[in-house]
């Protein structure tokens, strides 16, 4: 039995590599920027913060990601790097290091990307997430069942030698880990978090610790049956939020109600567990949700007996869902089949020919196959649009953005030849 599942694992490797290689032989025509970068450890979070900086006389502009580490039993960390990324990134074959798949207006990425700060955590940092209002305030899931609340403006670039974790806060309520977590746009300091006790905890850090530094929950939700995978606020109004779970259910809460109990709707959203769900930032009532069942779903508030769209092209669980901060139309979606998939709702039910079917539905813009583990999480650039960052499993961390003449299809066959060779 294990030496077929060696063999199974070995042929596996040798497809993920095969089609590797042909990505990084498709690079030059797909993409304007590609930057690759093994981190010492894997990351299973990832967020761009908003700050952008111009150095001047200066041809590149200074962004800023959080990252955490999930190490082998030595310390972990929280950690804020800094990019360079470079004003006119516009693929340039004489800058190609072809052996490391770097592209995008230079080469090697040494020195391009470089950790700030370093501050201790408590074992592996599930997820990282900072506060719209205040970007130096960043609150992260842990192994146990506490979340931590860091200003990293008040801790050493380099962490203590001691491994001693120190945050600002320690948020209470939760009985056990989980990996949702969601800051309110509309009310400063108003958390949400999942976790896998099947709840989700509602915190107002402006109210302070009682004791020491320990805030215990606002209110808990207790609606869901099974593990709460993700949590999100609304962007646009500050007392509904929405949970998903392994339940299959999505549930829309309003925290004005009198009841924790019971969410104010309740779907039956998918036929397997539901792992992600995001809110569209420009239309109060747009949702997407995805789930193991390799689907992601399109949802209107208004009527949710109805599920809009489904978006189908994954080939196994789907663990991220994430709305372009620039495009109302254009959506992210991401998980274990080591795909990036970007859809674009504006082409759904678009005539194709037979051979662009066989590359996916129309609404499916781009796929980003440059990784070869699970993607652990990404995110989109707020100050650079159509620039991701995405990270995996095998501590690969990659910043990209698809050729500009796939999402600007003046020539709508253009974008055919681009999705070839992407494993699709």
């Amino acid at each position: 039995m294990a030496s077929k599942e060696m063999f199974e694992d070995t042929v596996e490797e040798r497809v993920i590599n095969e089609e590797y290689k042909i990505w990084k032989k498709n690079t030059p025509f797909l993409y304007d920027l590609v930057m690759t970068h093994a981190l010492q450890w894997p990351s299973l979070t990832v967020q761009w913060l908003p700050e952008v900086t111009k150095p001047e006389g200066k041809d590149y502009a200074l962004h800023w990601l959080v990252l955490g580490t999930h190490t082998s039993d030595e310390q972990n960390h929280l950690v804020v790097a800094r990019v360079h990324i470079n004003d006119d990134a516009q693929f340039d074959a004489s800058h190609c290091d072809s052996e490391k798949g770097e592209f995008g207006g230079f080469g090697s990425v040494t020195g391009k990307i470089e950790c700030e700060i370093k501050i201790n955590h408590e074992g592996e940092v599930n997820r990282a997430r900072y506060m719209p209002q205040n970007p130096h305030i960043i609150a992260t899931k842990t192994p146990s069942s506490d979340v931590l609340v860091f200003d990293y403006t008040k801790h050493p670039a380099k962490p203590d030698p001691s491994g001693e974790c120190n945050p600002d806060l320690r948020l209470r309520g939760h009985q056990k880990e989980g990996y949702g977590l969601s800051w309110n746009s509309n009310l400063s300091g108003h958390l949400l978090s999942a976790s896998d006790d099947h709840t989700v905890c509602l915190w107002d850090i402006n109210a302070g610790p009682k004791e020491g530094k320990i805030v215990d929950a606002k209110a808990i939700f207790t609606g869901h049956s099974a593990v709460v995978e993700d949590v999100a606020w609304h962007l646009l109004h500050e007392s509904l939020f929405g949970s998903v779970a392994d339940d299959q259910k999505l549930m829309i809460w309003d925290t004005r109600s009198n009841t924790t109990s019971k969410p104010s709707h309740l779907v039956d959203a998918h036929t397997a567990e539901v792992n992600c769900l995001s809110f569209n930032p420009y239309s109060e009532f747009i949702l997407a949700t995805g789930s193991a069942d390799k689907t992601v779903a399109l949802w209107d508030l208004r009527n949710l007996k109805l599920k809009l769209h489904t978006f189908e092209s994954h080939k196994d669980e789907i663990f991220q869902v994430h709305w372009s901060p620039h495009n109302e139309t254009i959506l992210a979606s991401s998980g274990t089949d080591r795909r990036l998939n970007v859809w674009d709702l504006s082409k759904i039910g678009e005539e194709q020919s037979a051979e662009d079917a066989e590359d996916g539905p129309p609404e499916l813009l781009f796929i980003h196959g440059g990784h070869t583990a699970k993607i652990s999480d990404f995110s989109w650039n707020p100050n650079e649009p159509w620039v991701i960052c995405s990270v995996s499993e095998d501590n690969i961390m990659q910043i990209w953005q698809m050729a500009e003449n796939i999402y600007n299809d003046e020539e709508s066959d253009v974008t055919t030849p681009e999705l070839e060779g992407q494993g699709s």
